[in-house]
């Protein structure tokens, strides 16, 4: 069994006001091991980035300013999830986010993910109810040391394996 650990930087919250995705990071997992295997792409958003998302991410504009734009990267990115299950820790954000840069594109090659999704954050609150839930709590819950000072896509998708690997 294939599965994906994955996780996205954005330029904000809101995708609807044209928050946009800055960089995706996959980790691959083979029957519950890592493989050794990753994904990861930085994304020209086309926009300016805020503030408050540069604190989270540290991500420039200067710094995107010569990567890909999502339509140069979501052929590849299709082709390496394909058929896996995808763990994502909160996906009621990061899917839609997803979804609308891939709708956005407007070609039929592509269409909105369809795979399996499994939402660590759902699974996390009926393992630990009333508790704090986040992937930087879980991890010091189970105990996974990973150092980060910002956020960044592969990082949390790492440390999201990981966290998965141990609620199972």
């Amino acid at each position: 069994m294939r599965s994906i650990a994955l996780d996205i930087e954005t330029t904000g919250l809101d995708f609807l006001n044209g928050h946009k995705v800055v960089e995706i990071g996959c980790v691959e997992l083979l029957n519950n091991f890592p493989s050794g295997t990753k994904w990861q792409r930085y994304v020209n958003p086309e926009r300016n980035m805020p503030e408050e998302a540069f604190k989270v991410h540290g991500l420039s504009d200067d710094f995107l300013s010569d990567k890909p734009k999502f339509l140069d990267i979501v052929e590849d990115f299709l082709n390496f999830i394909k058929d896996s299950d995808l763990i994502i820790h909160n996906s009621k954000f990061d899917l839609p986010f997803i979804n609308y840069e891939i709708e956005s594109i407007n070609n039929k090659l592509f269409s909105s993910l369809k795979n399996k999704i499994v939402d660590t954050l759902s699974l996390a609150k009926r393992i630990h109810p009333g508790q704090s839930v986040s992937l930087d709590a879980l991890s010091k819950r189970y105990k996974i040391n990973i150092e980060r000072k910002n956020h960044g896509a592969l990082l949390d998708a790492e440390i999201l394996a990981e966290v998965f690997l141990e609620m199972n």
